[in-house]
């Protein structure tokens, strides 16, 4: 004999096209399909909110760059603005390199 019956009995359930396969796979897709809900989708929200208060950045609301300095907006340009970072003392920065924008009324943190 050739064919063993134990082998014989296995190879039509495990056979291509069978509905072992698309099991097999039902937990990976039900995991991205969480990962998605759950990581990929707020963090685009969040990128396309910061991206509409980069693009709407006017003088005098207060700005947090990515390195870390604080100022307020004295002028505006298409890919820069100016930023007043002490008395007398202004900045270029790139514009997409604000990473929070606060309203022209914050209050500053120091005070």
């Amino acid at each position: 004999m050739l064919i063993t019956p134990a082998h014989a009995q296995t190879a039509g359930a495990a056979g291509p096209g069978g509905l072992g396969s698309i099991l097999g796979l039902a937990p990976l897709i039900l995991v991205f399909i969480v990962f998605y809900f759950l990581m990929i989708r707020p963090q685009q929200r969040r990128v396309k909110a910061l991206q509409a208060a980069v693009a709407a950045v006017k003088k005098g609301d207060q700005v947090v760059t990515a390195g870390g300095i604080v100022g307020r907006v004295t002028r505006v340009e298409d890919a820069h603005v100016e930023v007043e970072i002490a008395p007398n003392t202004r900045v270029r920065v790139v514009k997409a390199t604000l990473t929070d924008i606060v309203g022209p009324n914050a209050k500053p943190a120091n005070d």
